[in-house]
């Protein structure tokens, strides 16, 4: 039997001959038995093996990114040695830096060297009020408060000094306000200036 036997026979099958299928010809219980065959094929495609195909594109995703986690702790583990001793180099770096702070016994030495750069600046010395020790990680705060009176030119003098000493001193809550009657000029007008000199010391190692 030929194909144009096979549709013409199909065509002429209304809704009740499905009920009379065993008795149809040959070729349209073959064609009715290939398309049933092609919905069960499809519908297992559709319902078992799409759901795979994207489960496959889900891994496929984890691995390119799995992949550029190794490839950079890779890289990491690759100069982990030179990682290393750029930080012992820096280790042995800040360890020096820190010890050229001074130490208590240098710290007393401080108000003798402030005082001595005050009086070289010309200024009359109020006093010298050392202040509690502030402790940080690695080394300790020295704040002094300081009240000294002068001109201008004598306050400048007094902080060039205390920049050309042989530690670090930093100058904090600088306040400055005129000191006598309202008729002085300005080249005899006198100032109070109040200020906090904080040096710094490293930790001793009973103190960390």
């Amino acid at each position: 039997m030929d194909i144009g036997q096979a549709i013409s026979d199909l065509n002429g099958i209304d809704a009740s001959d499905f009920k009379k299928i065993g008795t149809a010809p040959l070729a349209v219980r073959g064609f009715m038995l290939a398309l049933g065959l092609a919905a069960i094929v499809g519908a297992g495609i559709w319902f078992a093996i799409k759901p795979k195909f994207l489960e496959l594109e889900n891994v496929a995703a984890k691995e390119e990114t799995l992949k550029q986690t190794f490839d950079k702790t890779q890289a990491k583990a690759a100069n982990r040695d030179a990682y290393v001793e750029q930080l012992s180099e820096m280790k042995r770096t800040f360890n020096v830096m820190l010890r050229q702070l001074p130490n208590k016994t240098d710290i007393e030495s401080l108000l003798i060297d402030l005082s001595q750069t005050s009086v070289a600046a010309g200024l009359e010395v109020e006093f010298f009020k050392p202040k509690s020790e502030v402790a940080k990680e690695f080394y300790v705060e020295y704040p002094i408060q300081i009240k000294v009176t002068g001109n201008y030119h004598q306050f400048g003098n007094f902080v060039s000094g205390l920049a050309s000493l042989p530690r670090i001193v930093t100058l904090h809550n600088i306040n400055i306000t005129p000191v006598g009657g309202s008729g002085a000029t300005p080249e005899t007008q006198k100032l109070q200036m109040d200020l906090t000199a904080t040096t710094y010391r490293y930790l001793d190692d009973d103190e960390a």
